[in-house]
């Protein structure tokens, strides 16, 4: 008689594919370049909208190489603040699929107060992500990311704090 195996408990799986997304969004909100490049697997690929433009994922960078130069686009902003929710995968084997929901902040100006004349403007973009992962020898890591950008507001900011370490020109 054969022993059947034990079904497959995907809980802690779909906990490492959430502390992934968790992972790029600080990457991103820290522009570290580096730890944004290793969640990918190395010819992994995000594509991304050509705001405002055209607000479908139409442009793709591909590498590690590509991947690591990304955050330097976002240092024009004194801050950015991903809030990633919604998470649902689908696992089998090696392979995953994923749909993950973001809110993301931009955030531009010039400091002050908005009764001198405005601090700045947070452009706040609602997006889903629709992610491919592969697991590899070091856990799980995206093969490829669409981010999928549902619509824009634009917010006043009423104060602005310090630019933090890993922000800004330079």
């Amino acid at each position: 008689m054969t022993r059947a195996e034990p079904p497959v408990d995907h809980r802690l799986e779909e906990e490492a594919l959430r502390a992934l997304s968790t992972a790029y969004a600080a990457a991103v909100d820290t522009c570290d370049g580096a730890l944004l490049a290793s969640l990918f697997v190395p010819e992994g690929e995000l594509v991304v909208p050509n705001y405002p433009d055209d607000l479908r994922p139409t442009i793709t960078r591909t590498g590690h190489e590509a991947l690591r130069q990304l955050p330097d686009g976002l240092r024009r902003y004194h801050r950015t603040l991903h809030q990633v929710s919604n998470h649902s995968y689908a696992i089998e084997g090696d392979r995953a699929t994923g749909d993950v929901q973001c809110v993301a902040h931009h955030v531009t100006g010039t400091g002050g107060r908005a009764e001198d004349g405005g601090a700045g403007t947070d452009s706040v973009w609602f997006i889903r992500y629709r992610d491919e992962y592969r697991r590899t020898g070091a856990g799980w890591r995206i093969e490829r990311r669409q981010l999928h950008l549902l619509w824009v507001e634009e917010r006043p900011v009423a104060v602005l704090g310090e630019v933090p370490p890993g922000r800004g020109p330079g």
